[in-house]
């Protein structure tokens, strides 16, 4: 199966503060990995760099086996943060600018719209839109360029209990239409439902990775990676 994506000794520094300083990923292709760690562990800024948002201080970032580069990010869709959507438009002229951006076919918006339940949006804007409709529109567009990749940085943010049931049914149902995914979370219970994988990562340090067994107690488990980090964090300053 082979990894689509690796980052190897990742550090970030900004100024004094180190926000990432030892993480190496290993993500399969095709499987759902979750980034497991507390808020403010490290886990937004590591994604930002798997996306070009953000320059690594140190370390590499490897994609399908190779050093990544620019052109890689026609094969990565991702949604980091709040979705960037133009609110007085509706859900397919947002998506019509960025195929116009892409330079897509204009028969990708309605394939996106189907697969993330907005077809009957129709005239309603954005900005009219509840949490859990612009958090799927903000994925119909990392899907619109057919990722093999698709980065979700706590995608659940705000969404009832139904919304997240929806979504996490729709993202276990990605690897068979050959898309990886890698989710971000503060929630347990979210990323042991839906991933295959998780790396638990806290303090900058990804202290733990490996693939999801029901037999473990992943509280626990992530519970003493936490502390182990923080004891590490705590010794290097």
């Amino acid at each position: 199966m082979g990894n689509i994506i690796e980052t190897r000794q990742l550090q970030k520094t900004f100024g004094k503060h180190q926000a990432v300083a030892d993480v190496s990923l290993q993500v399969k292709r095709n499987s759902i990995y979750g980034l497991l760690g507390p808020n403010g562990a490290g886990k937004s800024t590591t994604l930002k760099i798997v996306t070009g948002m953000l320059k690594q201080t140190s370390g590499d970032v490897l994609f399908d086996g190779r050093k990544w580069k620019r052109e890689d990010l026609k094969n990565i869709g991702s949604l980091i943060e709040s979705p960037p959507l133009y609110s007085n438009l509706t859900a397919a002229e947002n998506l019509k600018v960025r195929c116009t951006l892409l330079g897509l076919p204009d028969s990708r918006i309605a394939e996106v719209l189907e697969i993330t339940d907005l077809t009957g949006t129709g005239k309603k804007r954005a900005g009219q839109f509840s949490m859990g409709m612009k958090q799927r529109l903000g994925i119909a567009l990392a899907l619109l360029n057919r990722p093999s990749l698709l980065i979700l940085d706590e995608p659940t943010n705000g969404l009832d209990p139904m919304g997240i049931q929806d979504l996490r049914e729709f993202i276990r149902s990605l690897p068979e239409q050959g898309m990886t995914v890698i989710l971000s979370s503060h929630l347990l219970s979210e990323v042991e439902q839906i991933a295959d994988h998780i790396g638990i990562i806290s303090d900058g340090i990804l202290g733990y990775q490996g693939e999801i067994s029901r037999e473990d107690d992943l509280e626990q488990l992530f519970l003493d990676v936490v502390k182990s980090s923080r004891e590490k964090a705590g010794a290097a300053k």
